[in-house]
Parts: structure tokens; C-alpha cells; sequence
């Protein structure tokens, strides 16, 4: 066996080792920031106001129902129509 090999095959092994970190001042030093963006501001408020409104209108629901007892609510089927193509198609 030659020594010389094992020599070099083993500074190969040390200088692959991690050394350890060395805690500098400026690095400890140095504190995080974060900064939101004015559009992502502009999300968080619009997403607050849609959470707060409620997801069926009640007063629409309401004078609906009323409009149907009194069988007053009449809605044509070419209306229906125009309204589903016009959803569906774009």
C-alpha cells in the first residue's frame, strides 16, 4: 500500500468536511423586513368586504317568495333562455 495515496485520498476527505459556521457580526446584526405591496393590500381589503356580505340576498329571496304566493311572478321562458345562453356562451 502506498502511503503517499492515502495521504492524498485523505486531505481529500478533510477538506470535504463542513466547517464549522462562524458567527460574523454583521450577519447577527441584520434584521428581516417584509413589505406588502399596495395590489396585495388591495386584495386583503377587498376580500374582507366580500367576506362580509352575505352570500344570498335576502331581500331579493324575500320579495321573490312574496311575488310567487301572490302569483304575481311571471318570467318568461325566452328570458330564461337569453340569460343561460348569454352565462354560458360569454
Amino acid at each position: 500500500m502506498r502511503i503517499d495515496a492515502y495521504m492524498q485520498v485523505n486531505q481529500l476527505y478533510q477538506a470535504s468536511k463542513p466547517k464549522s459556521a462562524s458567527k460574523s457580526k454583521t450577519a447577527a446584526s441584520a434584521n428581516d423586513s417584509l413589505e406588502i405591496s399596495s395590489i396585495a393590500k388591495d386584495y386583503q381589503v377587498a376580500k374582507k368586504a366580500a367576506a362580509e356580505v352575505p352570500d344570498v340576498r335576502e331581500d331579493k329571496v324575500k320579495d321573490i317568495m312574496e311575488r310567487m304566493k301572490a302569483g304575481t311572478y311571471n318570467v318568461s321562458i325566452d328570458d330564461v333562455a337569453e340569460n343561460l345562453a348569454e352565462r354560458l356562451l360569454g
